[in-house]
């Protein structure tokens, strides 16, 4: 092949080669644009769906309602229900100090209403009953979110008693003994209804609504929980403990035959 047709060839290849990346490109983007008229189909049916799913959730939202109202009847009839589960709540426990607890233990009710739209946001109620720690008979707090989507909050005012403000202590108290406690007090539980820097990432708020108030019984009955598995643990490790003994014991009368029988033997 001479030089000359070899450059002809050559040409060919890479004016085949280019016409190849044109078709290409072109059903690349011919994909694309289809690719977004399906998303666009998906997109729809999902805002379909949150419609749907909204308006199941507000029709289940209202039948929930009056077990909502029989269960706190029931409730109220158990001393000290509230302050029991949040106590035992990893998450809220590790918000309670000393002080707090204490105060709690006069929280008679909770409950949490959502807003009848659902997603424009809640309320959480707290019942108290008469405490030396502030006139109150009821603390809120409130989620909102705007038109546009931003989130926002605010709460009851707390009357605090003279001398008796939990979001003013200092970090360490004393207990009972008069000697400070090993670790530091956590900020008050009650500077949260103050809080309202970010409202969209309240995690009490949150772990309120959607974990202890759908089924608080959980967290109540978790202390007797782990009583009943201790006990358990005890009575395996109080049996492993015996079956020990026991074979101690017939090793020991195995020796003492052997011993009784070289003592018995008779020497002539």
């Amino acid at each position: 092949m001479s030089a000359s047709a070899a450059k002809v060839s050559k040409k060919e290849l890479n004016s085949n080669h280019d016409g190849a990346d044109e078709t290409s490109e072109k059903e690349q983007q011919e994909a694309i644009e289809h690719i977004d008229e399906v998303q666009n189909e998906i997109d729809r049916l999902n805002e379909q769906a949150s419609e749907e799913i909204l308006k199941v959730e507000q029709k289940y939202n209202k039948l929930r309602q009056p077990f909502f109202q029989k269960r706190s009847e029931l409730i109220a009839k158990i001393p000290n229900f509230w302050v029991t589960t949040f106590v035992n709540h990893p998450q809220v426990s590790a918000l309670l100090g000393e002080e707090d607890e204490e105060a709690l233990h006069y929280l008679s009710r909770v409950e949490v209403t959502e807003f009848e739209d659902i997603k424009s946001g809640y309320r959480i109620d707290f019942y108290f009953d008469e405490n030396p720690y502030f006139e109150n008979k009821v603390l809120s707090k409130e989620f909102h979110l705007n038109e546009s989507g931003d989130p926002s909050s605010k709460s009851t005012e707390i009357k605090w008693k003279s001398g008796k403000d939990l979001t003013k202590r200092s970090s360490q108290t004393q207990n009972k003994a008069g000697r400070k406690r090993q670790h530091e007090e956590p900020e008050s539980f009650f500077t949260w209804f103050t809080d309202h820097a970010d409202a969209g990432a309240d995690e009490l708020g949150e772990v309120i609504k959607d974990d202890i108030w759908p089924n608080p019984l959980q967290y109540y009955l978790v202390p007797d929980m782990e009583d009943e598995e201790g006990e358990g643990e005890e009575d395996e490790e109080d049996e492993e403990g015996l079956e020990d003994i026991d074979e101690e014991g017939d090793e020991d009368g195995e020796d003492d035959e052997e011993d009784d029988g070289e003592d018995g033997e008779v020497i002539y």
